[in-house]
């Protein structure tokens, strides 16, 4: 095999790998949204109408309860009653049907299911009644059923639909979801009802909405995720495509004697993606911390308000508020989940208020996170480069040396807390006008150096180090024996002014 093919299949296999595992996560992880979007809106949709099913009845029964109770009246100015203003036509109808006080309780009864046989609201919305026994009384929709004693009445599933509703209606009232014809298209469809009881009559009087609307808006919804689902996967084909075109291309131009020029060109690609990976992760901390943060705290702020009405109600829904403060307490895990990926990504810190600041951070987290002593100390100044300087001021460190020397810290300071085995560490920063050194001490076992930085499997923290100080013309120096290892950075700042101003024209 030849050299070309060699560095061929060296730039391709792991470039479709790549692709490969972008589009497996892609995937996944847009499925998984999809499937949370999915259940979000259902649970959603059906809470709305649950509210909705348990007005219609509150309507129902304030219609009839002229008829129901005829020494008592609705109090229409109860401020907290669902049907206060809402009710006009029904207590029209109803007052049209009122009987003499000196009528039978049997011709009340006649009454009021003549008042609900008039109800309704859209071609599949209607009442109905049956007595607590299971004979229907009133079925507006299917008249053929009024008189039937409906008791053992079993839908396809096998479940006994009337059972479960009478059962509803005799705790207090509830939601059943069952199977019935729906009359618009005569086939049977899954159906959301809600009942209350009547005592003094025995009934149970009731309405639905059928489900299969939502279940076609739903499944809409999804045919339309996974279609973007796809298309964002073809769209990943045609870049590896591209990009196996691009690498095919550039192998035909390969030649052994431009070596040290390719050697050259891939340290640079290598420092290019390094500053590639530093603004992505700046531009993802910025996005969760100035976009998701802020939306969750508004639908924080959104739920607790929620929360409040129901807890200054007058009817009070304990399950519901327990849910509310459920939700509550696990959006606010969210958030802080979201603040702590978004500083991990970038502290803002570190060009807010430089890296001095961004380092005693590091170290107090670090600190708080183990039961390791960490400290930190530091001597000169280095501002931040958004700061206004006075002509007293120290000039501000380029953001490569920021950057460079922040990773450093944050890479030794996590293999202490992993691997040493320390009780003590110390951080030290020294900015002169000349050069910046960073050292890092602890008290841990310690490591064989040579051995870490001979064998290609292990060291590779101390590698990156080394790379990422390179292109600024900086030195890594790095003991260790047990019970004392120090790693030291040292940039010079003329170099590493040169190497900042160097990416600003490229990026230019």
């Amino acid at each position: 095999m030849t050299l070309k093919t060699r560095i061929f299949l060296l730039a391709v296999v792991p470039f479709l790998a790549a692709i490969a595992g972008i589009g497996i996560g892609v995937r996944q992880q847009a499925t998984a949204l999809a499937q949370t979007q999915h259940a979000t809106m259902q649970a959603a949709y059906l809470s709305s109408k649950e509210i909705e099913l348990r007005h219609y009845v509150e309507l129902a029964t304030s219609a009839i309860a002229p008829l129901y109770a005829p020494d008592s009246t609705p109090d229409s100015a109860d401020p907290a009653s669902a049907t206060a203003n809402a009710t006009a036509n029904f207590a029209d109808l109803a007052a049209r049907t009122a009987l003499p006080a000196t009528a039978s309780e049997a011709d009340r009864q006649r009454a009021a299911l003549a008042v609900l046989q008039k109800m309704d609201f859209g071609p599949d919305g209607y009442f109905f009644v049956y007595d607590l026994h299971g004979r229907s009384l009133m079925h507006p929709r299917e008249p053929g059923l009024v008189g039937q004693d409906l008791w053992n009445l079993r839908d396809p599933q096998g479940a006994l639909t009337i059972q479960q509703l009478v059962s509803a209606a005799q705790h207090g009232g509830g939601y059943v979801r069952y199977m019935w014809h729906r009359p618009s298209t005569g086939k049977l469809a899954p159906k959301l009802g809600y009942v209350v009881p009547l005592p003094r009559w025995g009934w149970m009087i009731g309405t639905g909405i059928y489900l299969d609307d939502v279940d076609s808006t739903l499944a809409h919804i999804d045919e339309r995720a996974s279609a973007n689902i796809e298309r964002t996967l073809q769209w990943l084909g045609v870049i590896a495509l591209a990009g196996v075109g691009v690498i095919a291309l550039g192998a035909l131009v390969l030649n052994v004697s431009e070596y040290r020029s390719t050697d050259a060109k891939l340290k640079r690609l290598a420092q290019q993606v390094v500053e590639s990976q530093e603004q992505e992760r700046a531009r993802l901390s910025r996005e969760l911390h100035d976009g998701i943060s802020q939306m969750l705290v508004s639908a924080k702020l959104l739920l607790e308000s929620a929360l409040a009405r129901f807890e200054r109600g007058e009817t009070r829904v304990p399950a519901a508020e327990a849910s509310l403060a459920t939700g509550l307490t696990r959006l606010s895990d969210t958030l802080r989940e979201v603040r702590r990926i978004s500083h991990a990504l970038r502290p803002a810190m570190l060009d807010d208020l430089g890296l001095a600041a961004a380092l005693e951070q590091l170290t107090r987290e670090l600190a708080e996170e183990s039961e390791i002593e960490i400290g930190f100390t530091r001597s000169g100044d280095c501002p931040p480069r958004t700061r206004t300087r006075t002509p007293t001021s120290a000039a501000p460190l380029p953001d490569a040396v920021n950057t460079v020397l922040f990773r450093i810290a944050q890479e030794a300071l996590t293999n202490i807390v992993k691997h040493a085995q320390a009780r003590r560490a110390a951080l030290t920063l020294a900015v002169t006008p000349q050069a910046v050194s960073l050292s890092i001490a602890d008290n841990g076992r310690g490591f064989d150096v040579a051995h870490a930085q001979a064998d290609p499997r292990a060291g590779m923290g101390l590698r990156n180090m080394r790379e990422r100080l390179e292109p600024l013309g900086g030195t890594l120096t790095v003991s260790s024996k047990p019970g004392h290892t120090v790693v030291s950075a040292w940039v010079p700042i003329r170099a590493a002014n040169v190497a900042d101003t160097t990416n600003e024209v490229r990026h230019t």
